[in-house]
């Protein structure tokens, strides 16, 4: 028998559900280390979270608009022996975002610590450009403290977490700061609010409250300052390259393929379940989307118990999408409108699960230059896209009317105006409960809150053998990095197991 005739009997077969960037990852990766990959996706696009709207005519990103930590995709296109950059085209953004206060001047923050430095000092003083420096040193020993041990490893415990740091990191470890809440941490790093709301706004990266998550979301303030860059042709074409290397590293991708089931054998995956009935055998299953879809059954009684359920769900968003022109305030790329009360944002949000009277509103004008003082205006029409935060829940239409409401009043009191050529595309929480079953609207799972938050996920291994997760529900968690981390360990726990 010729040599290439025993390895084709040896791969193993594994089965990918859903084309996010969780399970686009995982797919490749898998192929590359040696295994036979079907990925399916009930859409017609890559992409998951990732996605576009058509606002008078013009595609605009209306999912993640912010890229970070480029190296994991760096190392993932290395090990395919392709170069991440030269495939989707990268530019650095060294203005990372503008922010805005009512009655304040705004401002900029940078890649460059002493840029960001002389900006802050002009707002507030030099002893909060001070306090930023020694904030910019402990998020970034944050990062380095918990990258290896934690967000790229498999899911620890706290103990495990401590014994991957032992007996060296354990001091670094503590000061993480993970008993205490980010916003207290925060008002021990700095006296003016302006910059507590600011650094505070990280922890709805992940759909949560400052006022709850813990200390360690700080790390994502050193993720930003690490790098922002902006794709040519947006975040699409983050999908649909990665789409395009699993096909040319030898998966076999579905698209307009949903799976309704995944079928159970002697306690093990044996076989995926398509839409139109067709079995498709398989030795393992990755599943990635909301793993609330399992627990709920939606993809067969089978697999149900194959994660915990989950006790609340993450914030969700109204999104406005248009093409405007913009009047009255000097956008950046991305522009962070915040309110004057942010302790009654959050409680608005999660403890009445109610639209925000006086939401923070984040703006994407994603014609201009990212990175730059001032923007590409020409005065125009440009591509917008704005969102607020909402409760994960249903709105009724008043509510939804209200949202928008509340969404153009804020931005009005900060001086801009936008003069739309037509009504604004809007998405509120039950359009993405449709795009993700069983999520609710929920855009990160489940938030992250409490000193035990982060520990909750679940893992890449499910309590079904042979079911295998992956994406933004499960651990390190949301975003679109830490999604292609949970399909690198997907794909390295099915290889363990499966040999």
């Amino acid at each position: 028998m010729k040599p290439e005739t025993v390895l084709a009997q040896k791969r193993r077969h594994v089965a990918v559900i859903g084309a996010g960037v969780g399970g686009l990852v995982a797919a490749i990766d898998l192929a590359l280390l040696g295994h036979r990959v079907s990925l399916f996706e009930a859409h017609s696009l890559p992409g998951g979270k990732i996605h576009q709207s058509i606002a008078s005519g013009q595609a605009m990103d209306s999912g993640p608009t912010v890229f970070t930590l480029r190296r994991v995709f760096d190392e993932l296109y290395a090990r395919a022996g392709r170069d991440f950059a030269d495939d989707v085209g990268l530019t650095k953004a060294g203005l990372l975002a503008r922010h805005s206060w009512i009655g304040s001047e705004p401002l900029d923050l940078y890649d460059n610590v002493e840029q960001s430095c002389e900006a802050i000092a002009t707002l507030a003083g030099q002893q909060e450009a001070d306090n930023y420096r020694r904030f910019a040193e402990r998020t970034a020993s944050v990062f380095n403290t918990l990258d290896d041990t934690f967000m790229r490893a498999p899911l620890p415990g706290p103990f495990g977490l401590t014994l991957a740091a032992a007996p060296h990191g354990v001091a670094k470890l503590l000061q993480t700061a993970p008993f205490k809440t980010l916003w207290r941490s925060l008002c021990q790093d700095f006296d003016d609010p302006r910059l507590r709301q600011l650094f505070g706004r990280y922890a709805t990266y992940c759909g949560s409250s400052p006022f709850q998550a813990p200390s360690t979301l700080a790390l994502i303030a050193h993720a930003e300052r690490a790098g922002v860059w902006a794709l040519k042709g947006g975040m699409q074409t983050l999908a649909s390259s990665l789409a395009a290397l699993a096909e040319a590293v030898g998966c076999e991708c579905h698209y307009n393929q949903s799976v309704t089931r995944i079928h159970v054998e002697n306690t093990r995956t044996k076989r995926v379940v398509l839409a139109d009935e067709r079995a498709v055998d398989a030795d393992a299953v990755v599943f990635n989307g909301d793993v609330q879809a399992l627990h709920t059954g939606l993809l067969g009684q089978t697999v149900h118990k194959a994660v915990k359920p989950r006790p609340r769900a993450a914030v969700s968003a109204v999104t406005h999408c248009l093409h405007a022109e913009v009047r009255g305030f000097d956008l950046s790329h991305h522009t962070v409108f915040f309110n004057d009360d942010y302790r009654a944002e959050f409680d608005a949000l999660f403890t009445r699960q109610q639209v925000p009277v006086e939401p923070t509103v984040y703006v994407c004008a994603q014609d201009r230059s990212p990175g730059k003082a001032n923007g590409s205006s020409s005065g125009k029409a440009e591509r917008i896209f704005c969102l607020i935060n909402a409760p994960a829940r249903d709105l009724d239409d008043d509510e939804t009317q209200r949202a928008s409401t509340v969404l153009s009043d804020m931005l009005q009191r900060h001086g801009l105006e936008l003069a739309a050529t037509e009504p604004a595309v809007v998405t509120q929480p039950a359009d993405f409960a449709r795009r993700f079953p069983a999520s609710h609207g929920a855009l990160y799972g489940r938030p992250t809150h409490g000193w035990f938050g982060s520990f909750q996920r679940p893992g890449s291994r499910s309590r079904v053998a042979g079911l295998y997760l992956a994406g933004g529900t499960v651990h390190p968690g949301a975003g679109v990095p830490m999604a292609a981390m949970s399909g690198r360990l997907a794909a390295e726990a099915v290889n363990q197991d499966l040999g």
